[in-house]
């Protein structure tokens, strides 16, 4: 019995955490066709139905909870067990999964990652790229990267990057048309490039600080855009202002390519921190890239 379902329970909690079998499919590598069948067998061997299908999302079913509340912790020690097998070899090896916001990524992980992965071969790192508040635990994520003011409490958080400060930006072109801000609240009567947020679904409000003011201002603008490199583009084009981390625009600033207004409204902040939860069992991989990470 456990032989044959021990694969397909596995897919089952893919399945359920994904609540979409397209998702799932991906994760697994197999066919969303396959992945389908397989749990109708499942299904069918236990005579207990676990999914809820619909022709938009699946979802799990009562039993379907129950068994993976019971089933999850279980298996996440199984495979925290097997990776722990690695240990025995002569050198380090693993598979560490990351979830991390674009910014982040460009800026702090792939310049790590790059000689780190050259230096041990044996250890494979996936990166997903995602701006939202991604649920580590939830999405068997190893660690995650976000800003040092956005870990929740419960987690271990490593610092990894330095303070960082935003900056609001135009082209020389546009500013000559509209003029010049000199208060953040002026940009609610400019053309500025959007961010919506991929958590709540709302447009981004872009945060201010000087002294004792805190300011958030919701800007309109004809553009709204969820990627960093192509919000920059967009203000060099002269289609407003964008709001961006000062890293990503500083050449662009010093070629005169773009300006950069409100400056002393943008403080620094805190920067990117590695979090992870300190319950689970870390391989020595793991502990290898923490200290690759890690801001000295």
């Amino acid at each position: 019995m456990l032989k044959d379902n021990i694969h397909d329970l596995l897919s089952f909690m893919v399945v359920a955490r994904e609540r979409s079998f397209t998702r799932a499919a991906a994760q697994l590598g197999v066919s969303q066709s396959a992945l389908s069948h397989a749990m109708r067998n499942l299904e069918a061997r236990l005579d207990v139905r676990l999914l809820t299908r619909t022709t938009r999302s699946v979802a799990p079913t009562e039993a379907g909870e129950k068994l993976l509340t019971r089933l999850g912790p279980q298996l996440q020690q199984i495979e925290d067990e097997l990776n722990a097998l690695h240990e025995l070899r002569n050198k380090p090896a693993g598979n560490i999964r990351i979830t991390a916001g674009e910014h982040a990524t460009q800026s702090v992980l792939w310049p790590a990652l790059r000689p780190f992965l050259q230096r041990y071969p044996d250890i494979h790192v996936e990166v997903t790229v995602d701006n939202g508040l991604t649920d580590i635990v939830d999405g068997r994520f190893d660690a995650g990267v976000r800003l040092g003011e956005q870990v929740a409490k419960d987690m271990i958080a490593v610092k990894i990057a330095p303070e960082m400060r935003m900056a609001v930006v135009a082209s020389p072109d546009y500013l000559a048309r509209f003029g010049t801000p000199v208060s953040p609240r002026e940009l609610e009567h400019h053309c500025c490039i959007n961010m919506r947020l991929p958590t709540r679904g709302g447009l981004y409000a872009w945060e201010f600080e000087q002294g004792d003011q805190v300011l958030r201002v919701r800007v309109e603008g004809q553009l709204t855009l969820n990627t960093l490199p192509q919000r920059i583009d967009a203000s060099l084009a002269g289609l407003g202002f964008c709001y961006v981390p000062e890293d990503t625009i500083a050449d662009a600033v010093s070629s005169g390519k773009l300006v950069r207004v409100l400056e002393d409204w943008c403080p620094p902040f805190p920067g990117y921190y590695l979090y992870y939860p300190g319950r689970r069992q870390h391989t020595a991989a793991f502990a290898l890239l923490i200290d690759a990470l890690r801001l000295t």
